[in-house]
């Protein structure tokens, strides 16, 4: 009995402490849209596109280091596939810009704002 009860106590530690591992994957594929978006914006020379997905995940996204990373891994792919790319291969900046903007839309939505009393 006493051998049943401490495997249930250590087996629940462990997944207790796994789930702790594991946050919310809540508006993940979003910031990662938005990384993508925002890699093919630099490679692509469209500071203004960059500038606004910055202002959206500094104003928007949650500030944790999994969003963060998941953000710039995702930038950092999207910048190393499009400079392999020919430069005529970009999309025009009005295109970038409907992306980034419904891509907000969607991790806003995926993400609502903490509401303030």
């Amino acid at each position: 009995m006493k051998r049943s009860a401490l495997l249930l106590y250590f087996l629940s530690l462990a997944l207790s402490s796994q789930a702790a591992d594991t946050p919310s994957d809540a508006g993940m594929k979003e910031i990662q849209a938005l990384g993508r978006i925002n890699g093919q914006a630099l490679a692509c020379n469209y500071a203004e596109t960059v500038s606004r997905i910055k202002t959206v995940m500094i104003q928007h996204a949650p500030k944790s280091r999994r969003y963060g990373a998941a953000f710039e891994e995702a930038t950092n792919k999207a910048f190393l596939d499009q400079s392999r790319k020919e430069m005529t291969t970009c999309p025009d900046g009005p295109t970038l810009n409907e992306q980034a903007d419904e891509a907000t839309q969607h991790m806003q939505a995926a993400l609502p704002a903490p509401v303030t009393k």
